[in-house]
């Protein structure tokens, strides 16, 4: 994005586990800063170095130390990209638990250190539930090795795509879609018709013709994955019979994928929604978990306070689009500033989103983190006593504070 800029005048890429400690100790000792740094693809300024730490970067650290096909067991280095692990595994008939749209660069260990929810969260809950181990090199640099396994899950994965004529109907379709497909659901995806057409208008594959697309406000993207294709296949085709049919039919269209291609292509849309807003203008990107029924509001309200400032516009902001997990009320907010960020934007969207959480008894941040962008709207969605635990809880593990500091607490 173009809005944080480090001051680190140092960057150590450490190959071995050893060699973390040693820099660790080191520094410690000198009582320096470290950032560490992973596929460096937050968006809250997590990886930057604020004040000339060092920044340890994890990218060669790379290695797949072992996996059992049998067990479903992978060991992995933290600098290994999700994608590539979940290249390595595919051989094998498995996937790994966790899919993101940054998945070509983002790296496992920042994976976990932030405990990603993603788009398979509905199946497989976020990040820390699918691991069992783990070895870290604590603040004074003592390595501590508690590896052990990971689960096991073996899945063949179908998905669907659904046009809405109102955002209304996404609760009763999610009640619908939870009845029906039961454990086999792993992804419903929220996609308003602003940030559809923009995906489209950058060169991803129209989904529908013009004609179905008459109407529809929103849209859904839903996958499953279960143990046995034939089976989840017929069950996700009766689903979508049975809506399309009903008397009082909550959808106007739907596209079941028909091969690998149209599956990957399904999925390149929702996660191709950043890059194409980036294409735009400069994003402001708030990511928040609200009650799912506000989703649509809360985008409306934020476009209605911008009209309101007069500062929606070509000249300004020109959208205000909105997309996200119904699973777990995790909506991202992507306000496009078509000339760039300027302090008048900022200043009416913060602290009014923020505001707007807050009276919802939302949280500020899903899933990106806190970083540097948020530390001081933390207390909207945090009390003064859970901030105080919060900071006893790092001065416990990190007295020296040299671990990331001016991240996360204000």
């Amino acid at each position: 994005m173009g809005k944080y800029h480090g001051k680190a005048t140092t960057v150590l890429r450490p190959r071995t586990t050893k060699e973390v400690s040693d820099i660790v100790k080191w520094c410690a000792k000198r009582r320096i800063g470290i950032v560490p740094q992973g596929g460096n693809t937050g968006l809250v300024g997590g990886s930057v170095s604020l004040d000339k730490e060092v920044v340890l970067n994890l990218g060669a650290m790379s290695n797949v130390r072992s996996f059992d096909p049998v067990s479903g067991i992978l060991v992995a280095d933290a600098g290994c990209i999700l994608e590539s692990l979940g290249d390595y595994i595919a051989p094998h008939n498995y996937i790994m638990p966790l899919d993101l749209g940054a998945k070509g660069s983002c790296q496992i260990g920042g994976n976990i250190a932030t405990n990603a929810g993603g788009l398979r969260l509905l199946r497989y809950g976020s990040l820390h539930g699918s691991v069992l181990g783990l070895e870290v090199v604590l603040p004074d640099g003592t390595i501590l090795d508690q590896l052990s396994t990971l689960r096991k899950d073996n899945t063949a994965t179908h998905n669907v795509m659904l046009a809405l004529p109102r955002f209304d109907n996404i609760l009763p379709l999610f009640q619908a879609v939870k009845r029906d497909l039961g454990e086999i659901l792993s992804a419903f995806e929220y996609i308003d018709r602003t940030a559809y057409d923009t995906a489209v208008a950058h060169g991803h594959a129209r989904v529908f013709t013009d004609e179905e697309m008459q109407g529809a406000q929103c849209f859904v993207l839903i996958e499953t994955s279960g143990g046995n294709n034939d089976h989840d296949e017929q069950k996700i085709t009766e689903l979508l019979e049975s809506l399309l049919t009903a008397d009082k039919p909550l959808v106007l269209t739907g596209v079941l994928s028909q091969s690998p291609a149209q599956f990957a292509s399904l999925w390149a849309l929702r996660e191709g929604l950043p890059e194409a807003l980036q294409k735009e203008g400069k994003p402001y990107k708030y990511d928040i978990s609200i009650p799912i029924a506000d989703f649509e509001r809360v985008v409306d309200s934020c476009r209605d306070q911008l009209k309101s400032r007069g500062l929606y516009g070509d000249h300004a902001v020109s959208k205000v689009v909105g997309w996200g997990h119904i699973g777990d009320g995790n909506l991202h907010i992507n306000v496009i500033a078509k000339q760039g960020y300027t302090p008048e934007i900022e200043q009416a969207l913060e602290p009014f989103i923020y505001e707007v959480v807050s009276s919802l008894k939302g949280s500020i941040s899903a899933e990106h983190g806190i970083g540097s962008m948020k530390p001081h709207a933390l207390h909207y969605s945090k009390s003064s006593a859970s901030i105080e635990w919060m900071k006893k809880l790092k001065e416990t593990f990190d007295p020296l504070n040299i671990m990331n500091p001016g991240k996360v607490l204000p």
